[in-house]
């Protein structure tokens, strides 16, 4: 029989673990990292990025009221993030910023998605969206992503207006479970977030203009079945242009082969 790990013996030992795993890290972000921390009302001078991702997408299975704990949880911590500096040499840290979601901070019962795929609601739900956003626009810029979980590989909901490549999404979970990157560049980023009426917005800006630009699409995206299960399978890619738009390098993101958790009957599968 095997052995169990601590964890696993009660909800009890359970607990213990993950709080020390969450005391773990803050001590070690104290002492080694040089996380960004430092904010300023002064706008730094060079849009490099910006994007909005709507709230409210009336999926049918997710209710009405837990979209609105969604938005909640939103404008609580989207003003945590916003008017952040990000030096050279500095760390961005998603759960140091927002720092822990509990009822008594005001954070609502959220959606969540579990270990397993599977949906569950939870406090502080939702903030998915967040980091998601963040994300989307610092693959438009130099700063390297140090640190990024994806949810498990199953396709949730049938598209509706989507904006971003499947897959470009993000996983958090406080604070083991981290949305990171890092400025190895001689120049300073800043970040702005807020909440409108029926989006979340993002920008970035930046202390030197943005010489190269940079694209994030989706390549060979198509839906395939086998054993009976239907699949999201693709790749993404970051392109990097130069001034003249001359391509310089590209990256591979992700490559997706999701389950589709969804009606499959009017997609175009193709059967293995």
């Amino acid at each position: 029989m095997k052995r169990k790990l601590f964890c696993e013996i009660s909800p009890l030992t359970y607990k213990i673990s993950y709080e020390s795993r969450i005391l773990k890290r803050q001590i070690t972000d104290q002492l080694f990292g040089r996380i960004a921390q430092e904010k300023s009302q002064t706008q730094l001078p060079y849009l490099i990025f910006s994007h909005q991702s709507l709230m409210r997408r009336g999926l049918r299975k997710v209710p009405i009221p837990v979209e609105e704990a969604k938005v909640a949880n939103l404008k609580i911590a989207a003003p945590k993030v916003s008017h952040i500096l990000i030096k050279p040499g500095e760390t961005f840290s998603f759960w140091h910023l927002v720092g822990r979601c509990t009822e008594k901070s005001g954070y609502q019962n959220g959606l969540m998605v579990a270990n397993d795929g599977e949906l569950k609601k939870g406090t502080g739900g939702g903030l998915c969206q967040f980091s998601n956003l963040i994300h989307w626009m610092i693959l438009h810029t130099p700063l390297e992503v140090v640190e990024k979980y994806h949810h498990e590989q199953v396709d949730m909901f049938p598209d509706a207006n989507r904006e971003v490549p499947f897959g470009s999404g993000t996983s958090i979970v406080y604070n083991y479970l981290d949305y990171r990157f890092k400025n190895n560049t001689n120049t300073t980023y800043q970040l702005l977030t807020y909440v409108g009426e029926t989006h979340l917005h993002g920008e970035i800006y930046a202390s030197e203009p943005q010489m190269d630009t940079y694209e994030v699409k989706a390549i060979g995206e198509h839906f395939a079945s086998k054993d009976g299960i239907v699949y999201r399978c693709g790749q993404i890619f970051q392109y990097r242009y130069d001034q003249n738009h001359q391509l310089i390098n590209q990256t591979l993101i992700k490559t997706n082969h999701a389950r589709v958790a969804y009606d499959t009957s009017q997609l175009a599968v193709i059967k293995n």
